[in-house]
């Protein structure tokens, strides 16, 4: 083991002896069972009544996306791209948008690639809109986030791009504007991810990119594996800083990485997550970095950053070793009023869960939650937390595939179509993999990189979009039976920002509570639906609803039917 190595080994043992003798018995207790129940052979398993059903066909969506591969295993080739979902007409069903990639050095399309958006016809149908909308973006994308950044009601939206990023504006009338130059937002390194969020709670949404490394496709360096070429490992590149613009709040923007606290050389961004994981009432930001350390910047209430992940536990594995993180979510798990995380990473590496234990610590429960032994085979992607059969508990859903179609050649027990997971939320802090459960459909291996949530048809469930690394992407309508009563909460801010990112609600049944915050980006390289689901087993009334807004107003809304959409509206003090 390297000195550094050694040395946060050293760290985290001391951060874990500042846990509580019973958070440590709880740990020790799963780690045993867990334990015993594979040593005997079998493990405690859940009967899944999710269902997907593949609606992709029916839908009408067309799109493969281009990454531009002609055999010279560029870099580039390797991330693949993301989607959203969002409303961009108001009109009350979630639009689709796609990132696509472009020609490189050795491929010529008949036709540029374009990114692409898709209109929800209301009856299971799209409709492609992309030219008529203008958002047909032809640069090498990877990733999106949506957000009404200047708070006229309309959702915006960002794309990620190695090479200028771009800044649509909302219209309101069915088109975007190109607005890049006159914002200031158009960096031009490779971009991985970007979220927006109101971390100096001043009503207006900033922007934060998460970078990756410096690739140049004139210098394409050779990487062999056992003799084969493979794309090359990311420690031959070196890593790029991120950028972190503040709104003015007159459509412009100012970059404040430096002032904020938030410049740093040491990180290869792929994930982003804003989340108030230490309840203090303002945004932090966690970035999941490939191979190098993650960073979680802790707000300090006035909108500068403090990077605490290795005091607080989230920058390294139990052995004090980097990962190749991709994404990073954020949900409370076990229900105790505190946000969780969780990071996707490559294989033979674990994708790990981090409790949130308290008083800005966290503890690595990776293999005691039953998430870490069966992802090991795996090379994940995208994920986010969901309550798949609405019993009130938040499952884990990550998208997988590898990174080379030659990998064969080099590991043949590996694969570069690969299945998705889903693990089921037990109620005890540990996961089911019901993965082989949910459908064919689901279960299909493909080469995935992104997913994104959203309840696409207004039935009250979560609907999976996919993207696969130059494969067709995936619909796959939530078509489960026998599952709990629902509720989604859509917030709208009026002393907030408009689209109320950042702000909580909080849900009890029966003296449980949940709870949720409304983010924009996310996952990887993906941004699920906005507003707020939640799973309520077999109530059907809700006895609360809590919303926290961002400017530290509360509302609270008392009996509320299950199974409906709840709007609320921020009132000012």
């Amino acid at each position: 083991m390297s000195d550094f190595g050694l040395t946060t080994s050293l760290f985290h043992q001391g951060r874990e002896d500042m846990l509580t003798s019973h958070q440590r018995r709880l740990r020790v207790r799963r780690v045993l069972l867990l334990s015993l129940a594979m040593a005997c052979g079998f493990v405690l398993s859940v009967k899944s009544d999710v269902r997907f059903t593949d609606a992709t066909d029916n839908a009408g969506i067309r799109f493969t996306p281009t990454d531009g591969r002609s055999g010279q295993k560029f870099y580039l080739e390797t991330l693949g791209a993301g989607a959203a979902w969002f409303d961009y007409d108001r009109d009350g069903n979630l639009d689709i948008y796609f990132v696509n990639g472009a020609d490189l050095p050795g491929m010529k399309s008949d036709t540029p690639p374009t990114n692409a958006l898709y209109r929800n016809n209301g009856d299971g149908t799209f409709t492609d809109v992309t030219a008529q909308a203008g958002v047909g973006d032809t640069g090498y994308g990877f990733s999106c986030a949506v957000a009404d950044f200047d708070n006229d009601g309309w959702q915006d939206l960002y794309v990620a791009n190695y090479g200028a990023n771009v800044l649509y504006r909302n219209n309101g009338d069915g088109t975007f504007t190109d607005i890049t130059a006159q914002s200031g937002v158009g960096d031009t390194r490779w971009a991985a991810a970007a979220a927006f969020a109101d971390p100096d709670r001043d009503g207006d949404l900033d922007l934060f990119v998460a970078n990756y490394v410096e690739f140049n496709t004139d210098e394409n360096p050779e990487c062999l594996r056992l003799g084969v070429r493979m794309h090359c490992s990311p420690d031959v590149f070196q890593g790029q800083p991120n950028v972190y613009y503040r709104n003015n709040g007159d459509g412009t923007f100012t970059d404040i990485t430096h002032e904020s606290g938030l410049y740093s050389l040491a990180g290869k961004g792929m994930g982003v997550i804003w989340c108030d994981y230490d309840n203090d009432g303002d945004p932090d930001l966690y970035v999941a970095n490939d191979r190098t350390a993650n960073m979680l910047w802790r707000n300090n209430g006035s909108g500068a950053f403090e990077e605490v992940a290795l005091m607080s536990g989230v920058a390294l594995d139990e052995m004090g070793r980097v990962q190749s993180s991709m994404a990073v979510v954020a949900g409370d798990v076990d229900n105790d009023g505190a946000f969780d995380f969780a990071l996707t990473n490559f294989e033979d590496e674990p994708n790990n869960l981090y409790r949130n234990v308290g008083g800005g610590f966290f503890a690595d429960e990776t293999y005691s939650s039953g998430l870490g032994e069966k992802s090991l085979p795996y090379l994940a992607w995208g994920a986010e937390f969901g309550d798949f059969d609405q019993d009130g508990y938040l499952d884990f859903l990550v998208v997988n595939g590898h990174i080379d179609e030659n990998i064969r050649d080099a590991k043949p027990n590996s694969s570069y179509d690969q299945s998705n997971q889903l693990f089921l939320n037990r109620g005890d802090e540990t996961f089911s993999d019901v993965s082989n459960q949910v459908g064919d459909d689901f279960a299909a291996p493909r080469s995935s990189r992104g997913i994104a949530l959203g309840d696409y048809d207004n039935d009250g469930d979560l609907d999976l979009l996919i993207t696969n690394s130059n494969q067709p992407a995936q619909l796959l309508r939530n078509d489960s039976e026998r599952v709990g009563n629902w509720l989604i909460v859509a917030l709208e801010g009026v002393a907030d920002n408009r689209d109320a990112v950042g702000a909580r609600v909080r849900v009890e049944v029966g003296g449980k509570s949940q709870i949720r915050e409304v983010k924009s980006g996310g996952s990887y390289p993906s941004h699920s639906d906005m507003r707020l689901h939640f799973g309520v087993g077999a109530a059907e009334t809700v006895d609360l609803v809590e919303v926290r807004w961002l400017d530290g107003t509360a509302q609270r809304i008392e009996s509320v039917a299950s199974n409906r959409v709840l709007h609320v509206r921020q009132t000012p003090k």
